[in-house]
């Protein structure tokens, strides 16, 4: 299909299926990312510490894990299938939490959960933007479901918990699990070459001076965002802004990434695939050093805006990014570097240290924060000026 020609009922379907399996996906953590530590203290009795050593875990396995299941998929050119191994193996491991005691078992189903579920990101990521590409899509209205879903999950599961308890939260990440397997098993045939025998794409990658520097722009970027995640509530509470504001102030950095996915394509068109990446890293200089400075909630306001560019610009530039300059027997691997690196590596590293600085000057923790975005945007930078839009060489 030619990329400018209209989309036909075939497309709108794939679409459909698309934007199906990332909202299923994102709803899973609309659930997880904000109510996942209540049912470990509540439902399972957990301390604080223990809670903290479950969820970091698999943050730091995913770095290892990941890449390798990329390049597993590269050189076998298989995807769907891994999908749904890894939905069947997470699944599995929530419904244990029905039955399971004692903290070592409920660590072990945590990470093969949590490890599982990592997984399936960059190998449907790959499935995506290999349709998007050959259909003539736009990657980011199909994307933007995810975001939607994710809040709206987790304006009803709040209530809900309040209401019914901690078991809902088990409950819901269960059905919606269920629901992200057939997601799964719903998403559109995608088989990009396989890696050519005795090539091995995490080395090619990692040697690759162009993907070295991209990697660096956006796990800079991206990691960032570390101080904010760990300890923005904190900050903000600590000024004596009331929790129902706090919550507005997230679901509107949400909004904004949805508004900014809807109009990918136009950005996409107007300052290209770099031009992304460098917008997300500016704009997190501008946000960091505003948080850094001041509490004052007009302030707030207008800077939560900012997420749609410091997350919502540089994730489409680097999908865009693997898309066109990654060849496609190397794709997954790719994705599973990026999610490892930028979601893992760093982003831990950045909340481990996001820690010991708030702690230490508070929230000017944040000035570090706009320290790291800017080495990001000169990173990004440095890429515009030695990438020439195409194919990265082998």
């Amino acid at each position: 299909m030619n990329r400018l020609s209209p989309p036909s009922i075939m497309t709108d379907r794939v679409a459909w299926r698309l934007s199906f399996y990332f909202a299923a996906l994102f709803a899973v953590f609309g659930v997880q990312l904000p109510f996942w530590p209540v049912y470990l203290q509540e439902a399972k009795a957990l301390t604080a510490a223990d809670i903290g050593l479950v969820l970091s875990a698999g943050l730091w396995i995913k770095v290892l894990f990941n890449p390798l299941v990329g390049q597993w998929a590269d050189r076998h050119g298989e995807r769907r299938r891994p999908m749904m191994l890894l939905c069947l193996l997470a699944l599995v491991a929530f419904a244990g939490f029905i039955f399971a005691e004692g903290f070592w078992t409920l660590f072990a189903l945590a990470l093969l959960a949590g490890v599982s579920l990592a997984a399936v990101m960059p190998l449907g990521e790959s499935v995506a933007l290999d349709v998007v590409y050959r259909r003539g899509l736009d990657y980011g209205r199909v994307r933007l479901w995810g975001s939607i879903s994710f809040i709206a999950v987790a304006v009803v599961v709040g209530p809900l918990l309040a209401r019914v308890g901690p078991d809902v939260i088990l409950v819901a990440t269960i059905l919606l699990m269920l629901a992200t397997l057939l997601a799964c098993w719903m998403m559109p045939s995608a088989r990009p070459p396989r890696a050519e025998p005795g090539q091995a794409p995490l080395r090619r990658l990692l040697l690759n001076p162009r993907f070295v520097l991209f990697l660096g722009a956006v796990a800079l970027s991206q990691s960032s965002h570390g101080v904010l995640y760990g300890f923005g509530t904190l900050h903000w509470r600590a000024h004596d802004i009331s929790d129902n504001i706090i919550g507005g102030l997230w679901a509107e950095g949400v909004i904004a990434e949805i508004i900014v996915f809807t109009l990918g394509g136009l950005l996409l068109r107007r300052i290209g695939v770099t031009g992304l990446i460098a917008l997300g890293a500016a704009a997190g200089v501008v946000r960091w050093l505003a948080y850094g400075y001041t509490t004052e909630l007009p302030v707030l306001l207008v800077m939560q805006l900012l997420h749609g560019f410091t997350f919502g610009a540089n994730h489409l530039g680097a999908m865009h990014f693997i898309a066109r300059a990654v060849p496609g027997g190397w794709s997954t691997s790719a994705q599973g570097l990026y999610t490892a690196i930028s979601g893992g590596l760093a982003l831990g590293l950045a909340i481990l240290v996001g820690g010991v600085l708030y702690e230490w000057i508070g929230g000017a923790a944040f000035y570090v924060a706009a320290g790291q975005a800017a080495l990001g945007l000169v990173l990004a930078l440095v890429l515009w000026r030695q990438w020439d839009g195409g194919l990265i060489s082998r």
